[in-house]
């Protein structure tokens, strides 16, 4: 019987014993490129395994286990760069610099931050274009990213009602109160009156969107709540005719196929000798509303969220004016500290999305500072018509 380390081929063992690992005899050594990019390759693999214990410790049960599971994938394919380099394996070299940060991240955190950067790494791996990576390598880093991509869900559905609240209020802050300030500065009035104007949109609109919130969470909450199946179905069963049963008519009304639905009415009405599928028992009944509710978020955890990242957005536009700038350096610095804002912003929700965080933050630019300039000219327009 033949043996394979992990991602090693039987090829590889079955090799000359004056060939190279990793080479045959058709094939030629491995050049000093070769070695730097196998070195390289074993400095992520080690970060990437580091990063998965370290999160590992933060967690507990199902979740660690698994990632316990990623750390020990990524040893194996630490051990195949290792028998590539053999004796130019060399000292230890530096990880990427993304591993390093997902590291510094894992450390310190262990947020859902880290794995959807983690997520978005595992689909970016070098192995399937590497003819030095075996096939089962780059299988791996696939299945790695939907397993990565299944535990930063979790994280995201914990977030996403307040999450949504936040990046949306900051968001809003930040372009419709340039927008404003950009607007009552082109028009031609005093810069005491931009700045009076610029803290009034911002309570102005922190009030109005932590309201706008708090009843839009709350009434999906309540649609929710109102389409969640309840028991009644338990305590009539017993009192309903059996030859006009109108509980096969719930069930069917819920979603079920008829032979579900009249397998579920049997159990609701104690006729255990039915001639029905016993697995068809195992269809769930009621849908599964505490995700869904989780999802949505809390009312109050939405409004306040959404006051304060509107406000702090909203503020940024105005600090040239609080601090006594005035006239077109004023609209200048405005701009530009709104453009660093709506690039941090558009980058956060690129990594907890798991996709470029350049190209969300460029996104958000270009349509804040787009929003703010059709602002300025009509301003400008609305300046010269009155005057």
């Amino acid at each position: 019987m033949s043996y394979s380390e992990p991602g090693v081929s039987v090829s590889e063992h079955n090799q000359p014993a004056n060939t190279h690992p990793g080479t045959t005899e058709n094939t030629p050594a491995p050049t000093a490129a070769d070695y730097r990019r196998w070195r390289q390759y074993l400095a992520d693999e080690r970060a990437e395994a580091a990063v998965y214990r370290d999160l590992a410790q933060n967690r507990s049960g199902e979740e660690r286990e698994i990632l316990l599971a990623l750390a020990e994938a990524e040893g194996r394919h630490e051990a195949h760069w290792l028998r590539l380099l053999g004796d130019h394996a060399g000292r230890p070299r530096p990880a990427s610099l993304r591993s390093q940060f997902l590291g510094f991240l894992a450390r310190h955190f262990g947020s859902v931050f880290v794995l959807a950067l983690a997520q978005r790494a595992e689909g970016r791996s070098p192995y399937t274009k590497d003819p030095n990576a075996t096939p089962a390598m780059a299988a791996d880093e696939q299945i790695h990213e939907e397993v990565v991509r299944g535990l930063a869900t979790r994280g995201r559905n914990r977030l996403a009602g307040t999450f949504r609240a936040a990046v949306f209020g900051a968001n809003d802050g930040l372009v419709s109160n340039l927008a404003l300030v950009m607007g009552m500065a082109a028009s031609g009035v005093a810069s005491s009156v931009v700045l009076l104007s610029g803290i009034a949109g911002l309570l102005a609109g922190a009030l109005s969107m932590g309201a706008g919130e708090f009843v839009s969470v709350r009434s999906q909450r309540e649609l929710l709540a109102a389409t969640r199946p309840t028991q009644v179905t338990l305590a009539a069963a017993p009192q309903l005719d059996l030859e006009h049963n109108e509980l096969l008519l719930v069930y069917l009304a819920r979603g079920m196929s008829r032979e579900a639905a009249e397998h579920r009415v049997a159990e609701r009405m104690g006729l255990l000798n039915c001639d029905c599928d016993p697995s068809l028992s195992l269809q769930p009944e009621l849908p599964d509303a505490e995700d869904q509710h989780e999802a949505v978020g809390t009312a109050w955890g939405a409004a306040f969220s959404s006051f304060g990242f509107f406000a702090s957005g909203a503020i940024i536009p105005i600090l040239p004016f609080l601090f006594g700038m005035t006239g077109l350096a004023a609209l200048v610095m405005a701009g530009v500290l709104v453009g660093l804002a709506l690039l941090l912003t558009g980058a956060v929700v690129g990594l907890l999305s798991g996709t470029s965080p350049l190209t969300r933050g460029l996104r958000q630019l270009a349509i804040g500072l787009g929003a703010a300039l059709i602002s300025y000219l009509l301003g400008l327009v609305f300046g010269t018509v009155v005057g």
